[in-house]
């Protein structure tokens, strides 16, 4: 697929698309007269990295995430004690995130359920 069906199918603009590879998160096929191509994986792979930029990681540290969970799959996981840093303090921001998350989730759960009394 070109990469306007990718922006489609995850409602991810193509100029994200193309910045997500210049930062080396994504890489897609070429055709021979240059055009990208992409799978069904690259789907799966834009829509993840997406994912972890809108809940506020740094594409430096996504790159450092997506590295590791592959390593992870391989059983291979090891990082430099610099990244491990990086990801130590990111885990903290995110854990904060998501407790605040979880308590504005709670407040409209109250009061939609208090609506529909």
């Amino acid at each position: 697929m070109k990469i306007g069906e990718l922006a489609e199918r995850t409602g991810v603009a193509a100029r994200l698309i193309r910045y997500y590879e210049q930062q080396g998160l994504l890489e897609a096929d070429r055709l021979p007269n240059g055009y990208r191509t992409y799978t069904d994986e690259h789907v799966e792979q834009v829509g993840r990295i997406a994912g972890l930029v809108q809940s506020g990681i740094p594409t430096r540290l996504v790159r450092a995430l997506l590295e590791a969970e592959a390593a992870c799959a391989t059983e291979a996981a090891a990082c430099s004690r610099e990244v491990a840093a990086l990801l130590a303090a990111e885990l903290d921001g995110l854990e904060k995130r998501i407790a605040c998350l979880v308590r504005s989730r709670d407040t409209i759960r109250q009061v939609l359920a208090a609506q529909d009394r």
